[in-house]
C-alpha cells in the first residue's frame, strides 16, 4: 500500500497490531509508520529481533535495509531524545529556547510559551514560574514586559541549562503525591463553583492530576500527601452533588490511600516546593527516602496462630462428595466442596477430603496446622496410631503423609459427627448434585474424575524433562556413565542404543542405514526445522509423511520424527484453510417423516431461467407435499416476498387446507416479515434449512431437478417453458414415486387419472367406466374415496421402508465426527461470496466456535469478536482447527 495515502499510517497501524499484539509495549513500539525493537541488555536484544524476525516471516513481511538500525543506545522519538537512562528533552530545542531573545510582541511571547509547553513535562511547576509571563496574554490586563517577566524568562533559561530526566516508574514500588492548590495554578477552574471552597478545590485538583498521571497511577498503589483529605470528603459525604458523583466515578478506578501526618512536616514539604520552586540548576536526586514519610506496616501471622481445617466425606446412593472448611486465626472461613466422579467407600471419600483441605491450606501458604474430623479410623491412621490394612486405603494414606512433609507443625484431632456439621452439609450437598448439561447451579461444583493420588502421579508423570532426548546417549559416548539408578537391563538397552550414534565434538551424530550420519536435534531445534521446511521461504507445505522424510534427507534425526511431523502439519493454518472439502457425512441419516397428507410442505424457488418466457417470467416457485409427492408450481417474472405469501394462500391453503409446517431455505423472499406474519396467523411452524445444504430439504430440491429435467425434454422454442409448465406438472402427479409406489394423484383424489392416450385408443378401463350410468359411476367413485385411506396407509409403509433403506445405506459411509461446545472449528467458504484472490482463495475460513451442537448435526457457532453467525450451519461443511 503506497504511503502516500491518507489512511496509509492508520492501515499500517492497525495491521500491526494485529499482527504484533502479544509483543507490543513489551519487545516492541509501533507508531503510525515506525516500529522499534527495545531490550535492556544487548543479549536480550538479539533474542527479541530473533522473535521479530521469525514473525515477520511467519507473515511474509519484508523489511527495507536502508531503512532499518541495529544496536542503537541513544534515540530520537516524537521530539525526545530515549536512552538508557530514560527520556530527556531534546537538545536542538533546549538551544532554541535558550537562545531565544526576550519576547517583544505577543506574537512572541505566545511562541515563547508554546516551546516551553512541549516540554513541560520537563519543567517543574511551570505555571508558577511563569505566572507572570501568563499574565501578559489575560484580557484587560496591562501587556508590559517588566521585571518579573524577565525574572521568570531567566529562571526557565537557567533551569533548562541542566533539565532532568524522565525515568519509568518501579513495578510494585509505590507513588507518593504532594498536592498542595497554588491560586496561579487554577487558571482553567477560575469560571467554576469548587473555587469556592478550600477542601472542593483540593478535590478538583486531585481528579485533574489523576487524569493527567492516570497511566501511572492505574498500575501503582497511590499514597497522597495534602493538608486535607480529599478521597473521604468524595467517598464518605452523605448528600452527593452533581459534581460529588462526577469525581467519585472519576476516581474509583485509582488505589488511592490518604496518608495523615501526626505531624506538619508532610505539609511543609508540599507548600514549600510548591511556594519556593528550585531556581538553581542542580540535578534532581531520584532517591526519595519513602521511609521517612510515613510508616509502612506489614501484617503477618504471628508465630503462635495457627490456621484450622475440618474435613468430611460423603457417599451414598446418589453419589460421593467430599466438605472442608479452612479457618483463620481471626476466625474467617473458607468452605470448599467437591463432587467425586468415581465410586468409592466412605472412608476413601474422607480420605479425598483430608487431601483436598491440605492442598488448599498449601496454596494458602499455610504452615501450621490443626486438622479435625470426624473419621476415628481416618484421624487415628493418620497419628499413627492404627494400622492401615485395608488395600484401598493404604495409598490414600501414603499420599497424606507426603503431604504432611510440606508443614512445619501438623495435628489431627477426632471430634463427633455434632461439632462437624458445616463439613458434613458441604460434603452431602457436593454428592446429592446431579451434573447434568445445560442444568443452571446455584453453586460452583469441581468434579474429580480419578483418586487423588492417581492424579498427583499423573502431574508427576507429565511434567516434561529439561534435557534433550540425546543426554544419556551423549553422556554414556562422552564419559562412559550411565544414568543415575539404571537397572542393568537399562545399562544393556543404552549400550545397544549408543552404537548406533557417533560423537564428534560437541554434536552427536545418528548412524542411518546407508552408512550416512544425520545431525540429533532437541525439541527446540526440531521445531525450528520443522517451520522452516514446510512453511519457510521454500515450503511447499507438503503432509506429515513427506515432510519427515525431506527432514530425512536434510540430515536430522530425532526420536518421534515421523509423529512430530504430521502433529505440525494438522496444526498448520495455511494448510487447514486450503484443505479438500470434508464430503463424508459426519453423523447418520435423520428422516423428515409427514404423519399425513398435505401437513408439511417444502417450498423452493427456480430460477432465474435463462432464456426468460415470452410472458417474461424467469421464476418457477413450487412447493411439494411430503407425503403425497404432489406438486404445486407456478412461473412468475419475479418472485417476490408478496408473491410467495399469495402462492401459499391461494395454492395451498385454500386448496387443501391449513398446512402444519413449511420448510423452505434462507433466502430473504422466504424469510421476511409477510412470511412471519402468515405463519402467525394461521399457526404454521417455519423451518430453515442449513445455507448450501441442499439434504436439508431434500424433497424440494429432487422435484426441481425432475421437473427442470421435464420441461428440458418437452420444450420447443426454449420460450415457451411457461406453457409446457402445466403439462410436466400433470405427468410428474402421474407418476408412480419410488418412495410410495403409488402416483401423487391417486394419493391425493384415490383414482387413477385418465390420459391422454387412453381416450384416442380407449383401454379396458375407460371402456368399463363409459357404459356405467350415472348412478353406478357416483358409487364406484364413492367406494374409491371410501378406500383412499388404506392407500394413503400403504403408501405410508412404503414411504417407511424406503427411508430405512436409505438410511442403512448412507450410514454405512459415514464418519463420525463429534462436535461439542467449545470446539474451534473451520467453516466453508460459500459459494456465493466474491473472494478478490479467485483461483487462490482458502477452502475454508475462521476459526469459529461451536456455541451450540444438536443432535441433528447443526451447529450455531461464534466468531472471534463473540457474535453469532445469522444461520446455523451443518455440521459437513465444518471442520475441526488445530491452534
Amino acid at each position: 500500500m503506497p504511503f502516500g495515502l491518507k489512511n496509509a499510517g492508520a492501515t499500517y497501524q492497525r495491521a500491526m497490531v494485529a499482527l504484533f499484539h502479544d509483543m507490543m509495549h513489551k519487545e516492541i513500539e509501533v507508531y503510525v509508520d515506525d516500529m522499534i525493537a527495545k531490550s535492556k541488555t544487548l543479549a536480550q536484544h538479539i533474542e527479541d529481533l530473533r522473535k521479530l524476525f521469525l514473525r515477520l516471516c511467519k507473515y511474509k513481511l519484508r523489511l527495507n535495509p536502508a531503512k532499518c538500525t541495529f544496536e542503537v543506545k541513544t534515540g530520537k522519538l516524537l521530539g525526545f531524545v530515549v536512552n538508557e537512562n530514560g527520556i530527556e528533552v531534546d537538545p536542538d530545542k533546549v538551544k532554541a529556547i535558550r537562545e531565544m531573545p526576550a519576547p517583544k510582541s505577543e506574537l512572541e511571547v505566545r511562541g515563547f510559551l508554546g516551546r516551553i509547553n512541549f516540554i513541560s513535562l520537563f519543567i517543574s511547576q511551570l505555571t508558577a514560574t511563569c505566572s507572570p509571563i501568563f499574565k501578559l496574554l489575560q484580557k484587560k490586563k496591562k501587556k508590559e514586559w517588566d521585571s518579573e517577566c524577565q525574572e521568570a524568562f531567566d529562571k526557565i533559561t537557567r533551569y533548562l541549562e541542566n533539565p532532568p530526566i524522565l525515568v519509568s516508574t518501579v513495578p510494585g514500588r509505590l507513588l507518593i503525591l504532594y498536592l498542595t492548590v497554588l491560586e496561579e495554578s487554577m487558571g482553567c477552574f477560575k469560571k467554576f463553583t469548587e473555587l469556592r471552597y478550600s477542601l472542593e478545590r483540593t478535590c478538583c485538583t486531585l481528579v485533574w492530576a489523576a487524569k493527567r498521571l492516570r497511566p501511572y497511577m492505574l498500575s501503582h498503589t497511590t499514597w497522597l500527601v495534602a493538608k486535607n483529605d480529599p478521597v473521604k470528603y468524595i467517598f464518605e459525604k452523605p448528600a452527593l452533588t452533581g459534581r460529588i458523583v462526577r469525581w467519585q466515578m472519576a476516581l474509583s478506578e485509582y488505589d488511592i490511600h490518604y496518608v495523615s501526618q501526626t505531624a506538619i512536616k508532610g505539609s511543609a514539604l508540599a507548600e514549600q516546593l510548591a511556594y519556593h520552586p528550585l531556581t538553581d540548576s542542580q540535578p534532581l536526586s531520584y532517591e526519595f527516602p519513602d521511609e521517612t514519610l510515613t510508616t509502612a506496616v506489614e501484617y503477618k501471622d504471628q508465630p503462635d496462630n495457627e490456621r484450622t481445617m475440618w474435613f468430611d466425606g460423603a457417599s451414598n446412593v446418589v453419589g460421593n462428595g467430599i466438605g472442608v472448611v479452612l479457618v483463620s486465626p481471626n476466625n474467617q472461613c473458607f468452605p470448599f466442596a467437591a463432587k467425586l466422579g468415581f465410586d468409592c467407600t466412605n472412608n476413601m471419600a474422607e480420605y479425598e477430603a483430608c487431601t483436598m483441605g491440605l492442598l488448599m491450606a498449601l496454596e494458602y501458604q499455610v504452615k501450621r496446622l490443626k486438622v479435625f474430623g470426624d473419621s476415628a479410623l481416618v484421624i487415628y491412621q493418620l497419628r499413627g496410631e492404627w494400622e492401615t490394612r485395608d488395600a484401598k486405603l493404604i495409598p490414600y494414606h501414603d499420599h497424606v503423609r507426603e503431604i504432611m512433609t510440606a508443614f512445619d507443625t501438623i495435628t489431627f484431632c477426632h471430634v463427633p459427627r455434632e461439632e462437624n456439621q458445616t463439613t458434613y452439609a458441604l460434603a452431602t450437598l457436593s454428592a446429592m448434585v446431579q451434573v447434568n448439561e445445560g442444568q443452571e447451579m446455584v453453586i460452583q461444583v469441581r468434579q474429580q474424575p480419578q483418586t487423588a493420588y492417581c492424579q498427583c502421579l499423573t502431574r508427576g508423570m507429565a511434567e516434561p524433562s529439561t534435557e534433550p532426548w540425546y543426554f544419556d546417549i551423549k553422556k554414556y559416548l562422552e564419559k562412559g556413565e550411565y544414568p543415575d539408578e539404571a537397572s542393568e537391563n537399562s545399562k544393556r538397552t543404552l549400550r545397544r542404543l549408543a552404537s548406533g550414534f557417533l560423537l564428534s565434538g560437541i554434536v552427536l551424530y545418528k548412524r542411518n542405514t546407508d552408512m550416512t550420519l544425520l545431525r540429533c536435534v532437541d525439541s527446540q531445534e526440531a521445531e525450528q526445522i520443522m517451520e522452516e521446511v514446510h512453511e519457510g521461504i521454500f515450503g511447499t507445505h507438503v503432509n506429515g509423511h513427506a515432510l519427515a522424510r525431506k527432514i530425512l534427507r536434510a540430515g536430522y534425526y530425532w526420536t518421534r520424527m515421523e509423529s512430530d511431523c504430521y502433529q505440525h502439519v494438522r496444526k498448520c493454518a495455511k494448510c487447514q484453510i486450503h484443505a479438500n472439502h470434508l464430503n463424508v457425512a459426519p453423523s447418520t441419516r435423520h428422516n423428515l417423516n409427514a404423519p399425513w397428507p398435505f401437513s408439511m410442505w417444502g417450498i423452493d424457488v427456480i430460477g432465474p431461467i435463462e432464456p426468460k418466457a415470452s410472458n417474461g417470467h424467469w421464476f418457477i416457485l413450487v412447493a411439494i407435499d411430503y407425503f403425497t409427492k404432489w406438486v404445486e408450481a407456478a412461473s412468475y417474472s419475479s418472485v417476490t416476498r408478496s408473491i410467495v405469501v399469495q402462492f401459499i394462500k391461494k395454492d395451498i391453503i385454500c386448496r387443501y387446507g391449513l398446512p402444519a409446517h413449511i420448510i423452505t431455505d434462507n433466502g430473504t423472499n422466504l424469510n421476511n416479515k409477510m412470511m412471519t406474519e402468515l405463519c402467525e396467523q394461521f399457526r404454521i411452524t417455519h423451518h430453515n434449512s442449513t445455507p448450501y445444504r441442499p439434504k436439508m430439504n431434500g424433497a424440494i430440491e429432487a422435484t426441481n431437478k425432475n421437473l427442470k429435467k421435464i420441461i428440458q425434454k418437452m420444450v420447443v422454442t426454449y420460450k415457451d417453458w411457461h406453457e409446457i409448465l402445466p403439462y410436466a406438472l400433470h405427468g410428474y402427479r402421474t407418476s408412480v414415486r419410488t418412495s410410495t409406489e403409488a402416483t401423487p394423484y391417486s394419493l391425493v383424489y384415490g383414482t387413477k387419472a385418465v390420459l391422454p392416450v387412453e381416450v384416442e385408443i380407449p383401454a379396458l378401463r375407460v371402456l368399463a367406466e363409459a357404459n356405467l350410468d350415472e348412478a353406478e359411476w357416483v358409487q364406484q367413485r364413492l367406494d374409491q374415496l371410501n378406500l383412499i385411506e388404506e392407500k394413503r396407509l400403504t403408501a405410508l409403509c412404503h414411504g417407511q421402508l424406503y427411508q430405512k433403506r436409505v438410511k442403512r445405506a448412507f450410514d454405512k459411509k459415514v464418519k463420525p465426527r463429534v462436535f461439542q461446545k467449545g470446539d474451534m472449528v473451520l467453516k466453508k467458504v460459500l459459494p456465493n461470496l466474491k473472494d478478490p484472490r479467485g483461483k487462490w482463495a482458502p477452502n475454508y475460513e475462521g476459526p469459529y466456535v461451536v456455541k451450540q451442537a444438536f443432535s441433528s448435526g447443526a451447529l450455531i457457532l461464534t466468531n472471534a469478536d463473540g457474535q453469532d453467525l445469522k444461520y446455523p450451519i451443518n455440521a459437513v461443511s465444518v471442520r475441526i482447527f488445530y491452534p
